[in-house]
């Protein structure tokens, strides 16, 4: 069975251009890492969870922020490794400054024995949606083109109709 996370992605409008925010993955893996790696704040539903719920508590977890609805479904994707992702879309203006995420431990540096505390989320920025492609994890990127169709944001890839993924190896 597939595993499954929701997430969040918080959007505002620049100089009539939309913006996202993503972040990115802390801890030692990611860190030299930036193209690519950078994500909606995410987690695994906990069983039995609401989905959307799921996404709130793990965007409160992962950024320190409280999202405020209304929140706009962004369907699903399969990534590449299989997990299943659900996300929401909704209207904010943070500080990425203010970021404040919990921590997962980790041994590190690896058979050392050292156990060491590391940020889920490391830091948290806006892009525009043509930098946003470029940053993000390739399999949410559908999310960022159902954002820009709900919008009405021109030149997107796919159509605003949210929809799961269906297919192997997305």
């Amino acid at each position: 069975m597939a595993r499954v996370s929701a997430g969040l992605l918080p959007y505002r409008r620049r100089d009539g251009r939309i913006e996202v925010l993503l972040v990115h993955p802390g801890g030692p893996f990611f860190a030299r890492r930036d193209l690519g790696v950078w994500s909606l704040a995410k987690g695994e539903i906990d069983p039995g969870e609401d989905a959307l719920a799921a996404a709130v508590r793990e965007f409160r977890e992962e950024t320190g922020f409280a999202p405020e609805g209304p929140f706009r479904p962004l369907g699903s994707v399969r990534q590449h490794a299989g997990k299943i992702v659900q996300a929401w879309a909704f209207a904010a203006d943070y500080d990425p400054a203010e970021l404040r995420s919990n921590t997962f431990t980790l041994e590190w540096p690896p058979g050392s024995g050292r156990r060491t505390a590391f940020p889920e989320v490391d830091r948290a920025a806006w892009f525009d949606l043509e930098e946003a492609r470029r940053r993000i994890v390739p399999g949410q990127r559908p999310f960022l083109d159902r954002l820009a169709g709900l919008l009405g944001e021109e030149g997107t890839a796919e159509t605003s109709a949210p929809r799961p993924e269906r297919g192997e190896g997305r």
